[in-house]
């Protein structure tokens, strides 16, 4: 049967967020940057995503048990004009994520290109929150990261890379930029749980039993490995998003993200590319706009009715809830307002259903 979603408004929310991240013992600095991602995860993705304001219980337990820690150094360990390694101590992701590409900003700005390469870090959220920060900045902005393992190399039938989500951010002259944010595999274990739910079956090409067959089952499939998008293809990005990652910045990599929970042990990397290095920024603004264009001049296929470029979608969500509320699954709308009382704050939403 379809789940229930609570339609919640989107300033309230913010709000509501920022202040547990206060009662949880954050810093208002490191609370506002984790609010932002959050937030802008809740209004770009799709529910079923695992992103989002969903975390908020988890990152509550998570710093309860110190298994993340707030305030945590972020430490530069090595640096150069262009480049940076750095250790975040197993602080907070989403600070570490930002501060690491602000880093790479300052040093495109310099350089024309910056790269941080982080270790010892944690769940960041979704990708595309630090890669959109460089739009600030009039660069293009790429995030990559690993993720436990959970996708099987082509051929095996047991999980040895993770997801490992890209997110790439370009600006462009129109109303939002292009924005690429996805995981590797074909889908997550949220999104198979949503279809668990609702009783649906999956497509097969989305995760294994722990035998190693494809099914369309997503309880059988829960227990199992994911696929990679483009079957093979998936696999070798993923292994190669974890040498750009974990191997290069002498951090976890394959089975070991997440093998610990008070250790996550993720390992990140940021790329920022001074538009202005290479021509005046209007230009290349111009040049995509001019891009776009021919993509949605395509011959359409049958059953479409309009051709999208990445982040359009995205897009089209964030206004809708900034104008009509989000609409959060009810399941987590009592977590929320369980995780209030436990935090002794304010939940104040009422339970607005979607129709």
């Amino acid at each position: 049967m379809p789940i229930t979603l609570i339609r919640v408004p989107v300033d309230q929310l913010e709000d509501f967020t920022l202040r547990a991240f206060l009662a949880m013992g954050v810093s208002e600095d490191e609370a506002r940057r984790c609010t932002r991602g959050l937030i802008e995860s809740e209004l770009r993705c799709l529910p079923g995503q695992g992103q989002g304001v969903r975390r908020l219980p988890v990152y509550y337990e998570r710093i309860k048990n110190k298994w993340i820690i707030p305030g945590a150094e972020f430490e530069i360990v090595k640096e150069s004009p262009a480049l940076a390694l750095v250790d975040g101590h197993n602080g907070l992701g989403s600070v570490v994520a930002q501060k690491a590409m602000e880093l790479a900003i300052q040093k495109a700005k310099n350089s024309g290109v910056g790269t941080v390469v982080v270790r010892n870090s944690t769940h960041f959220g979704s990708s595309a929150v630090p890669a959109r920060l460089a739009l600030e900045h009039d660069c293009i902005g790429i995030a990559i990261t690993n993720a436990g393992p959970e996708m099987a190399p082509w051929g095996g039938r047991t999980g040895v890379v993770g997801t490992n989500p890209w997110g790439i951010a370009a600006p462009t002259g129109g109303d939002f930029p292009i924005v690429l944010d996805i995981a590797l595999t074909t889908a997550g274990k949220g999104m198979m749980r949503w279809y668990e739910r609702e009783g649906k079956k999956m497509p097969l090409d989305w995760a294994l039993t722990p035998d190693g067959y494809e099914t369309d089952d997503p309880s059988a499939a829960m227990a199992g490995a994911l696929l990679g998008i483009g079957q093979h293809k998936g696999y070798g990005l993923s292994m190669l998003t974890d040498v750009l990652t974990g191997v290069l910045s002498g951090g976890g990599y394959g089975l070991m993200p997440y093998s610990d929970p008070a250790q996550q042990d993720v390992s990140h990397t940021f790329i920022a590319l001074d538009i202005a290095w290479f021509m005046p920024v209007e230009e290349f603004k111009a040049r995509m706009d001019d891009f776009i264009r021919m993509c949605k001049s395509a011959e359409l296929r049958p059953g479409f009715d309009e051709i999208l470029v990445p982040g359009e979608i995205d897009y089209r969500r964030e206004m809708d809830y900034r104008r009509n509320g989000a609409q959060l699954d009810a399941a987590v709308f009592d977590e929320l307002a369980a995780l209030a009382d436990t935090l002794g704050i304010d939940f104040p939403f009422e339970r607005e259903v979607v129709a």
